[in-house]
C-alpha cells in the first residue's frame, strides 16, 4: 500500500517504522524543519534543552516497537533510571524526594508526614489494581469495533474509580497536605484538573512511581532521531519543512493530499499525526466525514497549554535535582485560573527539568539548564499572549528567585520564551494545549478519536489528541493501534 503519514511527532514516526517494516510504502510529510513534533531540543549558547517530554515511563512499549521492527533499542538509546524520580518544594520550606524504592520514599514520608506511611503504600496498591482494570480493557485495546469490544472486562470497567475525581480520591486516602498535594499533580500529566478529572487518573502515579521513570543519555530528543533512523532503515522517505493543506477524498474515501503549493500526491491509505482536531476540522474538506463528529470535535474542551521558559545559567543550585516541582499554595485556585478563567495563575506550581544534572555538558562549565514549565490556560480571548508573555515570563522567575534560586535572573546567559500561542503555531495542536482533550468529566478520557476514522475510508489517526492519549508510552500505543486498524481493513 502507498501510504501519507502527516506529522513526524512520535505516533508519525513510529506509525511510520511499523508500516515501513510490513513493506508499505511510507511517505512522512512533516511542516517543520525537525522531527519529533513536540518532542524535540534547542542548543544555543552552550545550553542544551529539550522543548517538550521529560520523562519516558512504560519503556518496555518503547523496546517493543524496535523489537517488532526487528531492531534492539538499547543499539539506539541508553536509558537511566532517575534516584530521585523528583524532588517537591512545598511553600513552607518542606522538600520531599520520592523515589522508586519505597523504602527511600517511606522515609521521606516518616519525615514530613509520618500520619500517612501507611496510607502511601496502600494509594499505589489502589492505582496499581486500577491499571491491571484498564491496561487490557483500554490502553492496550484499539477499541473500534464489536471484535475489541470482546476484550473488555465489564466487571474490571465497573470499579475503574470513574465516578469520584482526582482530588477527592486522594483526600480521602491521605490527611497530610502534603501527600495530598502530591498524588494531585498527576493528573496534570494528560492536562486535566484533578479537581474535575475522573479517579481513573489515579493510576499514573503507578506507571511512574511502580513501575519507574527513566531519563534518557544526552536528551529525550535522543528518542525522536532514533524513531526517524528505525523508520528510514525500514524503507520510510521523510519530506520536511513541507505543510499538507489538505487530505483530498472522493466518495468517501481518501484519495491522497495536497501541499502548500498546491501539489496533489496520491495515496492509497492517509494516516495523520497532526492532531485530531486539525485533521477533522481542518485538513477534511467541507464534505468529508461526519458534520455531527465535527461539531463534537469542535466543542470538546482542551487539554492545558504550557507557558515554558528555557533558562541557560552560569550557576547551578544544589537543591535542584533532575526533575522538580514548586507548588503553588492553592492548587484549586491555581486551577480554576486555568480552566475556569482561562488566565494564567498568579500563583501558578512550576516544574523544572535541569537535565544538566544529569548530563553536565548540557550547559557551560559550571552552569545549568533549567527547561520551566507552569500550566497555562488553551488559547482564547481571554488573554493575549502576543502583549503578556513578556510580564508573566518576569513573574516567573521573581516566584523562583523568592522559593530559594536567589541570583537566578542575574545569572541568565540563555533564555527563550515559548507561550501557548507558539505551540499552536509551530504544531496547530488545539487551540495551543500540549495534550489533545482534557480528561475534565467523567467519560472524556475514554471518548479521544479512535485511531481510524468512521465515516471517511482509508484515514488513520495516531498521536497523544487520540485513543488511548498523551505522553510517550500513550502515543506509540495509538501508533500500534493505527496500524493494527490498516492491517485489519486495507491489507
Amino acid at each position: 500500500m502507498n501510504i501519507a503519514v502527516i506529522g513526524a511527532g512520535i505516533g508519525g514516526l513510529a506509525a511510520a517504522s511499523l508500516l515501513a517494516k510490513d513493506n508499505h510504502s511510507v511517505t512522512v510529510y512533516e511542516k517543520n524543519e525537525t522531527v519529533g513534533g513536540k518532542m524535540n531540543e534547542i542548543r544555543a549558547g552552550g545550553f542544551r534543552f529539550d522543548t517538550g517530554p521529560s520523562l519516558l515511563t512504560l519503556p518496555e512499549l518503547l523496546e517493543r516497537l524496535f523489537s517488532d521492527c526487528g531492531e534492539r533499542m538499547e543499539e539506539y538509546l541508553q536509558l537511566e533510571p532517575l534516584n530521585p524520580l523528583c524532588r517537591y518544594f512545598f511553600r513552607d520550606g518542606t522538600t520531599f524526594d520520592n523515589f522508586e524504592d519505597q523504602k527511600r520514599s517511606l522515609a521521606e514520608i516518616a519525615r514530613i508526614a509520618p500520619e500517612d506511611k501507611e496510607a502511601y503504600t496502600e494509594f499505589l496498591g489502589y492505582a496499581k489494581q486500577l491499571f491491571q482494570k484498564t491496561s487490557s480493557s483500554f490502553l492496550f485495546n484499539p477499541l473500534f469495533d464489536i471484535s475489541d469490544l470482546s476484550e473488555v472486562n465489564l466487571a474490571d470497567l465497573a470499579r475503574i474509580d470513574a465516578f469520584s475525581t482526582v482530588s477527592a480520591r486522594v483526600d480521602k486516602y491521605f490527611q497530610s497536605d502534603y501527600l495530598r498535594c502530591f498524588f494531585k499533580r498527576f493528573a496534570t500529566y494528560n492536562g486535566s484538573s484533578p479537581f474535575q478529572a475522573p479517579a481513573t487518573l489515579n493510576v499514573i502515579p503507578h506507571v511512574e512511581i511502580n513501575r519507574g521513570g527513566y531519563y534518557v543519555k544526552d536528551g529525550i530528543y535522543r528518542i525522536a532521531e532514533a524513531l526517524a533512523a528505525l523508520a528510514k532503515k525500514n524503507g520510510a522517505r521523510f519530506i520536511m519543512d513541507t505543510k499538507v493543506t489538505a487530505i483530498n477524498t472522493e466518495r468517501g474515501r481518501v484519495r491522497g493530499i495536497e501541499l502548500y503549493d498546491g501539489t496533489k500526491e496520491q495515496f492509497d491509505i492517509v494516516l495523520s499525526n497532526s492532531d485530531a482536531s486539525e485533521t477533522y476540522l481542518h485538513l477534511l474538506p467541507d464534505r468529508s466525514g461526519s458534520s455531527l463528529k465535527k461539531k463534537i470535535i469542535a466543542n470538546t474542551e482542551p487539554s492545558c497549554s504550557g507557558f515554558v521558559l528555557l533558562l541557560g545559567l552560569d550557576r547551578s543550585y544544589n537543591q535542584l535535582r533532575h526533575h522538580n516541582v514548586f507548588f503553588s499554595d492553592s492548587y484549586e485556585k491555581e486551577f480554576e485560573a486555568i480552566f475556569k478563567d482561562r488566565v494564567p495563575a498568579k500563583d501558578p506550581t512550576i516544574y523544572i527539568a535541569n537535565t544538566s544534572y544529569s548530563d553536565p555538558g548540557h550547559a557551560i562549565a559550571g552552569g545549568s539548564n533549567l527547561f520551566v514549565l507552569v500550566n497555562a490556560p488553551y488559547l482564547s480571548e481571554r488573554y493575549d499572549w502576543s502583549s503578556g508573555r513578556a510580564a508573566y515570563a518576569r513573574h516567573i522567575k521573581q516566584v523562583l528567585e523568592s522559593r530559594g534560586l536567589t541570583g537566578l535572573r542575574a545569572s541568565i546567559r540563555y533564555e527563550k520564551i515559548i507561550t501557548p500561542q507558539d505551540f499552536y503555531q509551530k504544531y496547530r495542536s488545539n487551540k495551543g494545549s500540549i495534550y489533545g482533550t482534557s480528561s475534565n468529566s467523567r467519560m472524556a478520557a475514554f471518548m479521544r478519536p479512535a485511531n481510524k476514522a468512521r465515516n471517511v475510508e482509508g484515514l488513520y489517526l495516531t498521536g497523544g489528541s487520540t485513543h488511548p492519549g498523551g505522553g510517550i508510552p500513550l502515543v506509540i500505543l495509538s501508533a500500534m493501534h493505527a496500524c493494527e486498524l490498516i492491517n485489519r481493513y486495507e491489507v
